[in-house]
């Protein structure tokens, strides 16, 4: 069994130290960190791309990253079914790179936003969430570009293929405006790809796994065991 995950780093991510602390913590492992110009990546086991501002988000979030050597290591492993999880800028590099649908601007409100969120789990069966118990969980954000936007075409794809994972919602699930933070089309928090083993998310599971952020993460860090 492979016991490798690894974490790819842009010059302006921030989030990656959040990530292996998380991956210590949850999964008693040590990550592996990666610079962006690996050109060669070999049995990446897991593969994070972290929260931040890749290249300072010049131009648009996440754009300069997907020129990275390492994105096309990236594409290269998610063809072969390797699970890779993207994580705010990390989900913005994965809609830029065209490994997962749709786009991340800017918020509605045209602010950073950074606050708790609750999400409600739309997909149980695939195995990025079937092991969180609760339907209803919460992380924190942290963006000012993470309004997603697809549409109508590609929504239904999502739809059909059972794609969309997370939404933001109220503390019991309930899905309005009122509970959406960045204007998303039909409050999506977070999708994977048609093959379903890439996964973006703009929230920060990675940001709860204390009793003073919040615990939801650990559940969900704990959740990706089987994949390792």
């Amino acid at each position: 069994m492979n016991k490798e995950v690894s974490i790819i780093h842009f010059p302006g991510s921030n989030c990656d130290r959040d990530l292996a602390v998380a991956i210590k913590y949850c999964l008693k492992l040590k990550p592996k960190f990666l610079w962006h110009n690996e050109s060669h990546i070999k049995d990446p086991g897991i593969i994070f791309i972290p929260g931040g501002f890749s290249f300072g988000d010049y131009l648009r979030a996440g754009i300069l990253a997907t020129k990275s050597p390492a994105i096309k290591e990236v594409i290269r492993h998610a063809k072969k079914g390797v699970p890779i999880i993207g994580i705010c800028n990390g989900f913005q590099i994965l809609t830029e790179c065209k490994l997962l649908e749709g786009a991340l601007i800017k918020n509605s409100s045209q602010l950073f936003s950074c606050k708790k969120v609750f999400l409600r789990i739309e997909n149980k069966k695939n195995y990025f969430t079937k092991n969180i118990k609760k339907g209803v969980v919460q992380y924190p954000i942290a963006h000012s570009q993470g309004k997603f936007y697809v549409d109508d075409y590609n929504l239904k794809k999502l739809q059909d293929n059972d794609q969309i994972m997370f939404k933001y919602s109220s503390k019991t699930g309930d899905i309005s405006d009122k509970y959406n933070p960045n204007g998303s089309v039909q409050n999506i928090a977070g999708i994977v790809n048609k093959k379903k083993n890439v996964l973006g998310l703009m929230p920060h599971p990675e940001r709860a796994i204390d009793s003073f952020s919040g615990r939801d993460g650990i559940v969900f860090f704990n959740g990706l065991n089987e994949l390792i």
